[in-house]
């Protein structure tokens, strides 16, 4: 069988996803016979059924539903190449995804140990996908939670869980809370919003929102906001975090660097011996 075309797979995409061949036309802007044709030949060409059509109705069968997964998986790899192609065009830049309420303390030592190239910050809760789509070259990760497969990654730092308390609330005064607790509070959010700490700061001094971040981030609190320990939540390690193959390309020399200066911070803290990632 010849190679399939990438226009193979999107018509196939969109046909599965509507379930409606006359959607999926409209969708790809083209007329709904030739559309049918080039899925008929796509299982012709495979030996495959992969929908199973009747006059009310189009069905994905188990193959189809396997082979949905798997052109949806190239057709972001194919965009991810491109990304990833056009950014070695560009002047050297480096875009580290962070998750929101990072405390500044890691971070600042992040980028003063690497000063060759101004490293933009991507706060997401997707770390690992701003990775794999080429929207973040490095990423700050948490082991054990985040899926680190295809990752490289460097032990940086502990974190314990603290919420993030308005002042005034009734349970800014205790030593410590439970999440149990903190979710009876309709201002509680269960993921951080997807804002810097400054910002979150000043949502939680309102009373607008409580969440739980790391401990680092106690650092940078305000008059108006104090910090509970969360004693039902596990600690977190985070870990600088990059696709594995990175590590062997030399058309991204700012990745390298910032790798390495991740690599003196985790040992100058003893976190992991020399030259061991």
């Amino acid at each position: 069988m010849d190679r399939l075309e990438t226009r193979e797979l999107a018509y196939f995409v969109a046909v599965a996803e509507e379930l409606h061949f006359s959607r999926a036309a409209e969708r790809l802007g083209m007329a709904q016979p030739p559309l049918s044709r080039a899925i008929a030949r796509l299982e012709r060409r495979m030996g495959v059924a992969l929908l199973r059509r009747t006059s009310r109705r189009v069905e994905l069968t188990p193959a189809g539903s396997v082979f949905l997964e798997e052109c949806r998986r190239l057709l972001d790899g194919l965009d991810s190449a491109v990304r990833r192609t056009r950014q070695a065009s560009l002047p050297p830049r480096l875009v580290l995804a962070v998750r929101p309420g990072t405390g500044s303390g890691l971070l600042a030592q992040l980028l003063r140990s690497y000063d060759d190239t101004e490293a933009e910050l991507l706060f997401t809760h997707d770390r690992t996908k701003a990775l794999r789509d080429g929207t973040a070259d490095v990423a700050l990760v948490c082991v054990g939670s985040d899926d680190l497969t295809g990752l490289r990654t460097i032990e940086l730092t502990e974190e314990s869980p603290i919420a993030l308390l308005p002042r005034e609330h009734t349970l800014a005064g205790r030593a410590t809370v439970t999440a149990t607790e903190l979710r009876r509070d309709p201002a509680f959010e269960e993921r951080c919003p997807p804002m810097g700490l400054d910002e979150m700061l000043d949502r939680v001094a309102l009373g607008r929102l409580i969440a739980v971040v790391g401990s680092a981030a106690a650092e940078r609190l305000t008059p108006e906001v104090c910090a509970v320990p969360v004693t039902d939540l596990p600690a977190t390690t985070l870990a600088l975090g990059w696709l594995e193959h990175t590590a062997r390309h030399t058309a991204r020399p700012e990745i390298t660097d910032f790798v390495r200066a991740a690599q003196r911070i985790a040992v100058r803290h003893a976190r992991i011996p020399a030259g061991a990632a």
